[in-house]
């Protein structure tokens, strides 16, 4: 496979410029005039909630249930595609009522097509954007920062996560802020599909929110509808093109909000059986397990978390990854206890240099589960602007893995007007010196401040700097990052600079490298083209990434070039251009039988993206890199095939190949991953993770059923199994999980 088309396009002998082509496609960034939009509503809108008689059945039925009379309804949806600043297509009409306990909201979603209502699928979290489908983010504390999401679609899934920073810094899997779709709330949903389109009742208990003080109170608040078969996104409160629902800032209000005050304690319990052969193990090894969490609410806008001999059993299996570089690789955080709050606990660039990553707590170096005695978590805010995080826990030591450690964190971040902020944070890891290191020098801190500085509507202002104390590290034990992002309906620019000191060691974070100095700069055009070739969006850019030692030797260099050609049917095309450039000061195995002899690599490689549109019951998305690699040639595809059977049955089978001709030798890297799910209802759900690496000739298979009575408690049952030597062999390893946890909740109700 590798071809002349690999070889003729690796050799490049500088990132100093780019070449022609490159130049004529900057000209691309700057040809097409500004188009002219229509003025949006001064004004955010305003909704008044109203105390209910009587709440609502919960049957799904909005339109003549008298829970709903005498409620005015807030209506009148803006598009931000495919018709941007334009009415909604379909007329939606949202109802805002509360009770003595609970929030109540009544969505009539009128469609002159019930036919063509689409719903994908019934999971719950899973993903809205490929389904109609209705959303609400709900700001209590009125801070413009933060809040909870709640969804749902035709099929009446729960669909919920937590906002921080107004989703600034994508999904949350590390901590690193944005939006956390691992949160999981109390609360219920019901829907109907009728001839004047669908509608939806939620019942949200007040427990499950986090407000301010006050006898009546206006909260922020904005809606977003989906009519997936016109791929039109709808807001009530109206958005720029280039923001999301997240962008609480520009929300509008509901007012007229009586809440009661907050009495919340649950006692969620657990108790789980396994049974486990194979691998180390002589004989077969059962084993029962009893713990439990505590959430108790503080203050309204405060909560107090507890747990006792933690267990994540019921958390799916990491994706295997193949390492082909020198650098570490990032497995996101998937453990919901961790996951609730985590980005108020966030400091450093996602993915590449974070001071705390609560992967470090529970879980080994080669991914095993370590015992966690249990631990606190103080998290929320205090008064209305300052957000404060405090956590304290403990792990076991497990002979020949890890040491016992006591792992503190705290944190404050004192929220400012315009989108801005200042904080601090102290992570310290203090271990008992039963592995490695002894006792006197098993520990270590790290300091660490950020801010944030919204100027006008667009421009972002961020950096952090931290410092780490390890005893025996005292040398450059430092780093910091700066950045700017400017972001409009047209524009989007990014510069940033960075750098990390050779003995900077957050043990309790995470560092893809260290010992380096980076800077990077994007520059994005969004074009809106009209009518032409059925194209919704086009967006050219340009990237640049680069990292160098203390020394001036430049390790990595990326300059990128590419199209996204967004069609109006969900169809979508990138066709870009990649200039490489890889320092290598010490030889390295890139895989076992290869090595990378010191040098540097200069190439040049196309990358290609296509993917047809992902709400069709069959869809195909690939990624295609082809081009130089270490003085030699690499191909790389990645092929991932979906199919679904109404919202029941989904499945997803990727693929990814990778073969490299090496001056060191030639190989392949390849992985499959199979996902299966079957929903019986919205709450019980069969699910199946099946993957093979084929370079280590390794099968792994996680098979999880649940049973989900609220939130993330319920019955789980768990199969893992793994194969170590290869298709079709015997295994080298099974369990078989039993856990069953309940949500009690003291104060009564839910």
């Amino acid at each position: 496979m590798m071809g002349a088309i690999g070889r003729t396009m690796h050799k490049v002998k500088s990132l100093s410029g780019p070449p022609v082509s490159h130049a004529l496609f900057m000209g691309l960034l700057f040809a097409v005039s500004l188009p002219v939009y229509s003025q949006l509503p001064a004004e955010r809108p305003v909704v008044q909630a109203g105390k209910m008689a009587s709440p609502p059945a919960l049957d799904g039925r909005v339109l003549g249930d008298p829970a709903w009379t005498g409620l005015e309804p807030a209506s009148g949806f803006w598009q931000v595609q495919p018709d941007d600043r334009e009415p909604s297509t379909q007329k939606t009409e949202v109802y805002i009522g509360y009770s003595n306990d609970a929030l109540y909201i009544g969505v009539v979603a009128y469609d002159d097509d019930p036919g063509g209502i689409l719903v994908t699928d019934s999971r719950r979290d899973s993903e809205l954007a490929d389904t109609d489908s209705f959303r609400v983010i709900l700001d209590g504390l009125r801070d413009g920062q933060n809040g909870f999401v709640f969804g749902t679609s035709p099929a009446g899934i729960e669909y919920d996560g937590q906002v921080t920073r107004e989703g600034a810094g994508g999904a949350l899997g590390s901590g690193s802020g944005g939006f956390n779709l691992n949160w999981d709330g109390s609360w219920d949903v019901a829907t109907q599909v009728s001839g004047f389109g669908w509608s939806a009742e939620m019942r949200i208990p007040f427990r499950t929110l986090r407000y301010g003080s006050g006898d009546i109170q206006t909260w922020g608040v904005n809606f977003q509808r989906n009519i997936r078969r016109n791929n039109e996104i709808a807001f009530w409160a109206p958005l720029s093109r280039q923001h999301d629902l997240y962008r609480v800032s520009d929300a509008g209000s509901v007012a007229g909000i009586v809440p009661p005050s907050q009495r919340n304690l649950k006692f969620i319990p657990y108790v789980l059986g396994s049974s486990s052969r194979g691998g180390d193990l002589v004989d077969t090894e059962n084993n029962s397990e009893l713990g439990f969490d505590i959430k108790y609410s503080v203050t309204p806008s405060l909560t107090l978390d507890a747990t006792y001999n933690t267990d994540f059993a019921q958390v799916e299996a990491d994706e295997q990854q193949v390492n082909l570089d020198r650098f570490s690789l990032f497995f996101p955080e998937k453990r919901s206890f961790f996951l609730e709050n985590a980005g108020q606990f966030s400091v450093g660039d996602p993915e590449k240099a974070e001071m705390f990553f609560s992967r470090r707590i529970g879980i080994g170096d080669d991914g095993e589960q370590l015992p966690i005695e249990g631990g606190v978590r103080l998290s929320g805010k205090l008064g209305g602007s300052t957000n404060v995080g405090f956590l304290h826990m403990g792990s076991e030591a497990v002979a020949g893995v890890a040491p016992g450690n006591k792992f503190t964190v705290a944190r404050i971040n004192q929220e400012l007007p315009g989108r801005s902020a200042l904080g601090f944070m102290f992570v310290n890891r203090d271990g008992d010196g039963s592995h490695i290191v002894p006792s006197g020098e098993d520990e270590n801190q790290t300091y660490a401040i950020d801010g944030r500085w919204g100027v006008g509507e667009n421009l972002l202002l961020q950096a952090w700097a931290a410092k780490t104390s390890t005893p025996g590290l005292t040398d450059r034990d430092d780093a910091f990052s700066v950045k700017a992002n400017y972001s409009s309906a047209t524009w989007a620019y990014r510069l940033g600079y960075g750098q990390v000191g050779k003995d900077f060691n957050p043990e309790v974070g995470f560092l893809s490298r260290s010992d380096f100095r980076r800077a990077d700069g994007f520059l994005m055009r969004r074009i809106r083209p009209g009518d032409l070739w059925g194209l919704l969006e086009i967006r050219p850019h340009a990237s640049y990434t680069a990292y160098w030692d203390f020394d001036g030797f430049q390790e990595s260099g990326r300059a990128h070039y590419d199209v996204h050609w967004e069609f109006r049917n969900g169809y979508e095309v990138h066709t870009g251009v990649n200039v490489t450039r890889e320092g290598v000061k010490e030889a390295f195995d890139i895989v076992d039988g290869v090595t990378i002899q010191p040098g540097t690599y200069d190439h040049s490689e196309t990358s290609i993206v296509f993917h047809t549109n992902q709400a069709a019951p069959l869809s195909l998305a690939l990624n295609t890199t082809i081009g130089g690699r270490f003085g030699g040639d690499r191909v790389s595809l990645s092929p991932t095939l979906r199919y679904r059977a109404g919202e029941a049955f989904s499945s997803e089978l990727s693929y990814k190949y990778n073969e490299f001709d090496l001056p060191g030798g030639t190989f392949k890297a390849n992985l499959a991953r199979l996902r299966l799910s079957y929903a019986f209802t919205p709450s019980i759900l069969l699910q199946a993770l099946l993957q093979y690496n084929e370079r280590n000739d390794v099968v792994g298979s996680n098979l999880r059923f649940s049973w989900l009575q609220s939130a993330n408690a319920g019955l789980f049952l768990v199969y893992n199994e793994v194969d170590e030597r290869g298709m079709g062999g015997e295994p080298t390893g099974r369990e078989f999980i039993l856990k069953y946890s309940y949500i009690f909740d003291v104060f009564g109700g839910r």
